[in-house]
């Protein structure tokens, strides 16, 4: 896939273009259904399946609180190529990109820089200044300037509306099945490991690799979770901790995780931890004892969780490095 950071780098249209054009936050399975139509047409007239998004989120510039993300660029990049589309132009959002009309979008971007012939937007989808590229606006835009128009409809999994607001509501109650489910994957979260303050092994007995997490950014319930762990090209079973360690009278914010049958050094390095099911609350225990007593218990529940699901987990696994 070919990426695109700002349109200046685009030096000519693309041919045929099956464009389809949002935000993709988390890349959910509605988005999926996007990129599929994008892709199923551009094979169909042998195209250019493109895919257009911003960064930063839109919002995250019109709002002063922001946004919390599901997904960042980069990930959110990575799912769309696995999606098979063969192009992503990916715009910097600012005011001045905010305050562009509906008409100038659509002549400027679409048609002059991307070359749009064909252009496959979600049922809800607006843009420009005002939001005034409505679906309507695109019906006649498109009649007028001779691309079609396809919109696709809402999508639903178990009776749950498949969108981003939904999936952050999921996230943040900790129901990752249910996030699973919209998600068509596993949530996860990323990073590189950071140096603790090395309790975990010396004074509790559970090594953990620890990833910093900005509370500005989107943070699933604190507790403990089942979790699958992948680094150095392998995937592993672990429990994962997100909270501030109450027990030592910490107030950071971090995410720990004991990777089972794990001893390697890896510290600087990436790691990304799939979230499968939450476990229980974070509590302040009276001590390291009563703390280890109960890590050996979430350890013992997270194995017995593992081993149900390790057919699951071998083709997330593989999947997963197929990508």
């Amino acid at each position: 896939m070919r990426i695109y950071r700002t349109l200046d780098q685009i030096k000519e249209s693309f041919p045929n273009a099956c464009v389809t054009i949002g935000n993709f936050d988390g890349v959910h399975l509605g988005h999926q259904l996007l990129f599929t139509e994008v892709v199923g047409r551009s094979s169909r007239c042998e195209g250019t399946s493109v895919a257009v998004t911003f960064d930063p989120h839109p919002l995250q510039v019109l709002r002063p609180e922001g946004i919390k993300l599901i997904s960042t660029c980069e990930q959110k990049a990575e799912l769309i190529e696995h999606a098979g589309i063969d192009v992503l132009v990916i715009i910097p959002f600012s005011m001045k990109m905010a305050a562009i009309t509906a008409d100038s979008f659509v002549d400027d971007i679409l048609l002059k820089t991307i070359g749009v012939r064909e252009l496959v937007v979600g049922y809800d989808y607006a843009f420009g200044k005002g939001r005034a590229g409505n679906i309507d606006f695109l019906k006649k835009q498109g009649a007028e300037k001779e691309f079609s128009v396809t919109v696709v409809d809402a999508h639903y999994e178990d009776g749950m509306l498949v969108s981003s607001t939904k999936v952050h509501e999921l996230v943040a109650d900790g129901k990752m099945a249910y996030a699973r489910k919209l998600l068509g994957r596993y949530y996860q979260i990323r990073g590189e490991v950071q140096r603790g303050k090395q309790r975990g092994g010396k004074e509790i007995g559970f090594p953990t690799a620890n990833l910093s997490m900005d509370r500005e950014d989107l943070i699933p319930k604190m507790g403990v979770y089942v979790c699958q762990v992948i680094c150095f090209g392998k995937c592993y079973g672990g429990v994962l901790n997100i909270g501030v360690n109450p027990t030592f009278g910490e107030d950071r914010l971090v995410a720990e995780t004991h990777i089972f049958d794990f001893k390697e050094d890896i510290y600087g390095k990436p790691i990304k931890v799939n979230l499968l099911r939450f476990l229980r609350s974070e509590k302040k225990f009276s001590g390291i004892k009563e703390l280890s007593a109960q890590i050996t218990r979430d350890v013992s529940e997270a194995k017995a969780i593992l081993h149900k699901q390790h057919k699951e987990l071998n083709l997330s696994c593989k999947e997963h490095f197929n990508q």
